[in-house]
């Protein structure tokens, strides 16, 4: 049996990652250990290896591994004092750092021994190493990583396993990840010419082309077309601020190291902006506001930049850039719950087009971690019970995450599950009682007193970047008609053809359809095969029955053949879909 506070996989993980040590240190002695935590899916060590390793020895330190499992090794815990915590761990500097930490922060030391392997360790592990199935883990894969996620310390090995209960459980995530690498957006946006990266540019950088950029505008539009239906007015803020505004708001010091810092020539320092609502946050409070004026809702999609660890970075998923479609509502009390509701229908109305189901999750602050937030606990209990009581009148089931708020307050987070069954955080609503406070914000009531205002902040994609990540593998780049830069080719047989097709070109572009029409020097067969690798919704074959007729043969990516049509009975077609 797992000890009791870890559940039974997190026991298998974290035991295999000290096997996994325990094999790397037999191979290379001098080997140097950093940490081997549990992982989603697996889990990882970090190790500063004397010799490089090769794929060869990924299969010998594998294959050493299960031969420990074989021998039905027990995993003995025992507490020891810092000083003999140091002598244990005397050659492992790495240890010795954690150790002296932990001394400082009067934490309890504890050690595992697992045959000839000691290491220093919280526990959360079988009982024994018969615990663990043959065939329900592997080594997954080699990477670097700077000791403890810091760029200015060395860089490690780290080697990564994957482990479940069962063998099944394994193959199936094996076979998932087998589709993922079919799916990957960074291959897809390169085959579709969707976006680009350019090293004069930078990393973390993308750049969208024409038909990313249809995708990207689609998208944006419709959040636009939700909110401009619910009241909401576009306001646009600059890209660079004092330090003033984010030490009021509390972001200078909670955020220091995510800031870009600008200087101009006049030594006058500046940040590039991480987020918008301090900004909206100017643009109301420039005058006064009264009760009737309320609730006041702003919207903007604009870029934000987060200096994220260059290690970190990863095509459209992590990106330097990071465009967000934003919103802020300023309320008062009474009016909290509606507008938050308002929000929660845009959200489910947008992910209902999309095909998404979606799961909801109350992400809360980390009591024993206070000085990761603003505020005062009073203010966040405040907060999260409002929270639980809109997810019970909203009828949500939802499940409560600890230490995942804002800096400034709860957030109801919505989760989706892709085709591949990978989940995503996509959509939040936050509840900021924090930073209406630090900016002294309030409207005039009924009685003509001053009264304080809530602050909702809204992202119905969050960044839009890596939202078009989650799209492109969850459709493997075979949008729908809505959201495909290009909805339909028109492809003409032979030169004859051409003056037919520019004309169904011609009506179907007037109709404000997303048209192409091919070369007719081209073989059809090779215009056919490019629209499938296009993977265009509709291509219309143009050849001599179809211009004496005076239709269209529709050929369907997910459908096949489909019988001719006249064009406006193709054109009905698509606006029903």
């Amino acid at each position: 049996m797992a000890e009791s506070n870890v559940s039974k996989v997190e026991a298998i993980r974290h035991s295999l990652a000290h096997l996994l040590a325990s094999a790397v240190l037999e191979r290379d002695p001098s080997a140097l250990l950093g940490v081997g935590p549990v992982i989603e899916h697996g889990f990882y060590y970090d190790i500063r290896l004397s010799k490089p390793m090769s794929e060869s020895d990924m299969e010998s330190i594998e294959s050493r591994m299960r031969e420990l499992a074989s021998q039905n090794l027990p995993f003995d815990r025992q507490e020891v004092s810092a000083d003999e915590a140091r002598k244990l761990f005397a050659s492992q500097p790495m240890k010795l750092e954690l150790i002296d930490e932990f001394a400082k922060e009067e934490q309890k030391l504890t050690v595992y021994k697992t045959g000839e392997f000691l290491d220093l360790c919280r526990g959360g592990h079988v009982n024994n190493t018969s615990e663990i199935a043959d065939g329900s883990w592997k080594l997954d894969k080699i990477a670097g990583a700077y000791w403890r996620g810091n760029e200015k310390n060395e860089m490690l090995t780290r080697i990564y396993g994957l482990a479940f209960e069962t063998k099944n459980e394994l193959d199936k995530h094996l076979e998932m990840l087998a589709e993922a690498e079919k799916r990957d957006h960074r291959k897809l946006g390169k085959e579709l010419d969707l976006f680009t990266f350019s090293p004069l540019v930078g990393s973390g950088l993308p750049l969208f082309t024409p038909k990313g950029t249809i995708i990207f505008n689609l998208l944006n539009d419709y959040v636009w077309k939700l909110r401009r239906e619910r009241g909401y007015m576009k306001v646009d803020v600059p890209h660079i601020t004092k330090p003033d505004l984010y030490k009021t708001s509390g972001h200078w010091d909670k955020f220091s190291e995510e800031l870009f810092h600008v200087s101009t020539r006049e030594g006058n320092e500046y940040a590039l902006k991480p987020m918008n609502c301090p900004h909206h946050i100017q643009i109301f409070a420039r005058k006064p506001v009264s009760y009737r004026e309320m609730p006041i809702r702003y919207a903007e999609t604009t870029k934000v930049y987060r200096d994220e660890q260059s290690g970190e970075l990863s095509g459209l998923s992590r990106v330097l850039s990071i465009t967000q479609d934003d919103a802020h509502v300023f309320c008062r009390h009474s009016q909290m719950k509606d507008e938050f509701f308002k929000i929660w229908d845009i959200i489910e109305k947008f992910y209902g087009r999309i095909g998404f189901d979606l799961r909801v999750r109350l992400s809360f602050h980390d009591p024993k971690k206070m000085e990761r937030y603003l505020g005062t606990p009073e203010i966040w209990k405040k907060a999260e019970d409002s929270l639980r009581e809109i997810a019970k009148e909203r009828g949500a089931v939802v499940e409560e995450a600890l230490g995942e708020a804002a800096l400034y307050g709860p957030k109801v987070d919505f989760m989706a599950k892709d085709a591949i069954g990978r989940e995503h955080q996509v959509a939040t609503i936050q509840l900021d009682l924090n930073m209406p406070t630090r900016f002294s914000l309030s409207c005039t009531n009924e009685s003509g007193e001053k009264e304080g205002v809530v602050m909702l902040h809204a992202a119905i994609m969050g960044s839009i970047e890596r939202f078009m990540n989650v799209l492109i593998e969850h459709f493997a780049g075979a949008f729908p008609v809505w959201l495909s830069p290009v909805q339909v080719a028109v492809l003409p047989i032979g030169e004859k053809h051409v003056e037919y097709a520019r004309r169904v070109y011609d009506e179907l572009f007037a109709k404000e359809l997303r048209v192409e029409l091919w070369n007719a020097n081209d073989t059809l067969g090779s215009k056919i095969r490019r629209a499938k690798l296009e993977k265009i919704p509709y291509y219309l074959v143009i050849g001599d029955k179809e211009e004496a007729d005076g239709n269209v043969t529709v050929e369907s990516r997910d459908n096949g053949k489909i019988s001719p049509k006249t064009l406006d009975e193709f054109v009905d077609m698509l606006n029903k879909i």
